[in-house]
């Protein structure tokens, strides 16, 4: 998945002019690409191999390879290094890079995804310091989301009142998705809630939890917005008005456990726990997984207490121990398969298409036993993060694996390429001794003399064919035995047809004789450039000879450094993906043993409220059994915090060449009022 950062740091990268228009404020010029070397990483990044390409973009920083595209190159690196999880590397980067000479759009659009990526981590300064580098206005729909950013990461900082004048100030962007606003005006009423302005949160957390919604995302705002303020007036004991917030919340959604604990309590505070009991037996049937759940199973015989229902009382607080008893021993279990068996691969294994890059999120879980209890802490942010590390350094391994293969193979290169030369070595040295080329040029030079005599001679019978120069012999030798002879009718008979054929013969000679000239200087031309390369050649051959040795052993050590510095690195990336499988481990067992002694101070609690009614049964010489006491008393227990909302997930941009759209998902609203949460309730002291 690519993020939307990519897409605006790479609008750099077109390969072609832009038609006539309006430059796009926060798009990069265009360029064209003028070095080979930059465009073959482009062709990894635009396939999704980020990692790949920034290999090569480094390997060709370093060889000099990219001279025209430097500043485009290490931009592109940036990109890189945030969308494969290197915030830091990436931050320093774009610091160095996003200068005055840069689009103040494009370096706004730069600084506001980092921030986003910065605040998604937990680095919250950084965070703050990016949003505070955009200078000026963004498009509406970018500043509106710049400004929700910002308001979050002031309320997890604890400036609740910056917060609240930002949030204040905040309008929905025209055309902007829906979404926003009801993520503005819920961080609003968040900020108001722990401000302690409970008052004047109210309005925003109603009309959001009672606005009209169609997706998935709405429906969990609007619950969340309702579960908040429920949760607030609990804590600020006003039941009545967090019964009506709570009821808001849907039976079947994410918050639906927490809502119906509360509604319990709501009415339990009111005094009606009849009433009260209607929502925690439907949560008793729920999966007691669930801390809401495991809390309902020691608050329904409180509320049969309360009615003077002794028995079912007792009844529900021996089911509860039994629960409480089973239930630990599978997390037993649980834990000791998480700490024996290999429960990260099998998680990554599960998750089909699993690849590097920081904006993976984990979705599937392995069909194993422990996985029922692995549901929150998987997607917790700690373990996600860790669990991406994990996963980097497996591809990590194997891309070394495969490197180190390379390196074996360039091992059989060089051995080979030794062998070869081994083996060709005495025919080479045989033949550059030999003076082959001087033979040659020397044949050449007499050749190109025998030409240029013929030519000053006007030797034609030298340049006719084998059968004409033939002809032209028996002519010459004819006339020489006839130069001897007498004067006779015979003999001039003989000289005057011999005169004939010589001369028949010599016009044939004559009219070919400039072609074949021709033909002759063409032909010794070519040879003379066939000897010159011949010349460059047996050059090239005897440096060879020379040189080849030393290049081997060049590349041979270099093959064998670059084998020792991966197999150290394997051992080092060993060394750290044994460990943080154990860190892994030890956080999903911890999770684990943390439900196991809630369970443990339920079950110890449960008995303690049973004992109770039994001594009291037992001590009152039949008087009238009063009511047993709550495990904590009178006073029910004040309703678990709500959880810190985990931030959504990043979108995917579109190709890099068209400008980033804005994220689908918004910043992590802020969690819902800051409850401190409350321990499960404690029983009383036997009485003395």
């Amino acid at each position: 998945m690519r993020t939307p950062l990519l897409a605006a740091v790479l609008a750099v990268l077109a390969a072609a002019p832009a038609p006539a228009a309006r430059h796009d404020a926060e798009k990069l010029p265009v360029t064209r690409i003028r070095d080979l070397h930059y465009g073959d990483a482009l062709f990894y990044f635009y396939q999704d191999e980020e990692f790949e390409a920034l290999t090569r973009l480094l390997a060709y920083e370093h060889w000099n390879r990219v001279p025209h595209h430097l500043d485009e190159a290490q931009l592109l690196e940036g990109g890189l290094y945030l969308s494969l999880g290197m915030h830091n590397e990436a931050g320093e980067r774009f610091a160095r890079l996003l200068t005055d000479e840069v689009p103040t759009g494009v370096r706004n659009r730069a600084w506001f995804y980092l921030a986003q990526v910065w605040y998604a981590r937990g680095y919250l300064e950084k965070a703050d310091a990016a949003l505070r580098k955009v200078n000026g206005r963004m498009s509406p729909e970018l500043e509106a989301q710049k400004e929700l950013l910002f308001g979050n990461v002031l309320m997890h900082e604890g400036r609740y009142d910056e917060a609240i004048r930002m949030l204040s100030l905040w309008r929905d962007p025209e055309g902007g998705r829906r979404i926003w606003s009801g993520y503005a005006r819920f961080n609003l009423g968040v900020a108001l809630v722990r401000n302690g302005r409970l008052a004047d949160a109210d309005p925003f957390l109603t009309a959001v939890g009672s606005m009209i919604a169609t997706t998935p995302e709405l429906l969990a705002l609007k619950d969340r917005a309702s579960l908040a303020l429920g949760f607030a007036y609990l804590q600020a004991n006003q039941p009545a008005r967090a019964r009506s917030a709570l009821a808001r919340v849907r039976l079947n959604g994410p918050y639906s456990n927490k809502a119906l604990l509360g509604t319990g309590w709501a009415d339990a505070a009111l005094g009606d726990y009849q009433g009260a009991l209607t929502p925690w037996m439907e949560l008793r049937s729920r999966d007691l997984l669930d801390a809401a759940v495991q809390e309902s199973y020691l608050a329904i015989p409180y509320a049969f207490a309360k009615l003077n229902a002794n028995a079912q009382s007792a009844e529900y607080y021996e089911s509860a121990v039994n629960s409480f008893d089973a239930e630990s021993g599978r997390i037993d279990a649980a834990i000791a398969r998480i700490r024996n068996g290999d429960m990260l691969r099998r998680v990554l294994t599960s998750e089909q298409g699993a690849r590097y890059g920081w904006f993976w999120q984990l979705k599937n879980l392995p069909d194993a036993p422990e996985s029922r209890y692995l549901y929150a802490v998987l997607a917790g942010h700690d373990f996600q993060e860790g669990l991406k590390n994990y996963r980097d350094l497996l591809f990590l391994n194997g891309a070394l694996g495969r490197w180190d293969e390379s390196m074996a193979a360039f091992e059989d290169m060089i051995e080979t390429r030794e062998r070869a030369y081994a083996e060709r070595l005495p025919r080479a040295d045989a033949l550059l001794t030999s003076g082959a080329v001087q033979k040659l040029q020397q044949r050449n030079t007499a050749l190109a003399n025998e030409l240029r005599g013929i030519e000053t001679g006007g030797d034609m019978s030298a340049l006719g064919t084998a059968a004409e120069r033939e002809q032209w012999a028996r002519v010459r030798r004819v006339e020489a035995a006839l130069a001897g002879a007498p004067e006779t009718p015979a003999y001039a008979d003989l000289r005057a047809r011999l005169a004939l054929v010589r001369g028949v013969l010599q016009f044939g000679l004559n009219d070919a004789f400039k072609a074949r000239l021709w033909q002759e200087h063409r032909a010794l031309k070519d040879l003379n450039l066939a000897l010159h390369e011949a010349q460059s050649r047996w050059i090239r051959v005897e440096r060879d000879r020379r040189n080849v040795p030393t290049n081997t052993g060049e590349f041979a050590a270099r093959v064998t450094s670059l084998k020792q510095r991966i197999d150290a690195l394997q051992t080092r990336l060993a060394g750290a993906e044994h460990k943080q499988g154990e860190f892994l481990a030890r956080v999903a067992a911890h999770q684990l043993e943390e439900q196991k002694d809630r369970l443990a101070t339920y079950q110890v609690q449960a008995r303690f409220a049973l004992a109770t009614m039994y001594d009291r049964a037992a001590n009152a010489q039949g008087a009238r059994t009063p009511a047993p006491v709550s495990p904590a008393g009178e006073t029910p227990p004040a309703p678990e915090a709500m959880p810190e909302p985990e931030a959504p997930p990043a979108t995917e941009p579109p190709p890099a060449t068209e400008p980033p759209p804005a994220p689908e998902a918004p910043p992590a609203p802020e969690a819902p009022p800051a409850h401190e949460e409350t321990p499960a309730p404690k029983a009383q002291e036997p009485p003395r």
